[in-house]
């Protein structure tokens, strides 16, 4: 596994935190009613390590989802993300595309993910994590295993591990 310290440098130097939508900001589970309405349930938390991002760090923040819902348009409005991608197959072009655009390189992504579909983009970037209900393969390349559960708080766990190594200097020790 990778050393706090090996751990504290690759967070200290995130400018962007991409996740997963099911799994990681959800329990992964969908709810339908007799209408058919597709419902997701979100945690309060994880919502607020969002704005903590943006307050303490300076880093914004992405959903890279492979569904298309309603429901996470609504959450990522709400939570003022513009970076949202539905619908998508190919996450590493997403990240390309992020890296062009906003100028960034790979080592200053985050990306938190649970399954099979997140392993290439994790693979890429400078800071792969997963809740800690991910699948093995998940687990397997993942720098970092939240103690949380997806839609529990793993999310707002991985953006306080950020926000701590931001605070500390380089250099500083620890």
């Amino acid at each position: 596994m990778y050393s706090t310290k090996d751990l504290q440098r690759r967070a200290r130097a995130i400018r962007f935190l991409l996740t997963d939508c099911d799994g990681v900001l959800t329990d992964n589970g969908v709810y339908y009613s007799s209408a058919g309405e597709e419902m997701k349930r979100f945690s309060i938390r994880d919502g607020m390590g969002v704005e903590r991002l943006r307050r303490f760090a300076a880093v914004e923040v992405g959903i890279i989802t492979g569904e298309q819902s309603g429901a996470v348009e609504r959450r990522a409005e709400k939570l003022l993300i513009t970076e949202l991608h539905l619908g998508i197959k190919d996450k590493p072009a997403v990240l390309r595309d992020i890296l062009t655009r906003l100028e960034l390189k790979a080592e200053q992504v985050a990306y938190i993910g649970d399954d099979t579909n997140d392993i290439d983009i994790m693979h890429q970037v400078g800071l792969a994590a997963c809740p800690a209900d991910a699948t093995p393969f998940a687990r397997e390349v993942a720098h970092y295993v939240c103690a949380n559960r997806g839609g529990y708080g793993a999310f707002r766990e991985l953006a306080e591990l950020i926000i701590a190594a931001r605070a500390v200097p380089a250099g500083s020790g620890e």
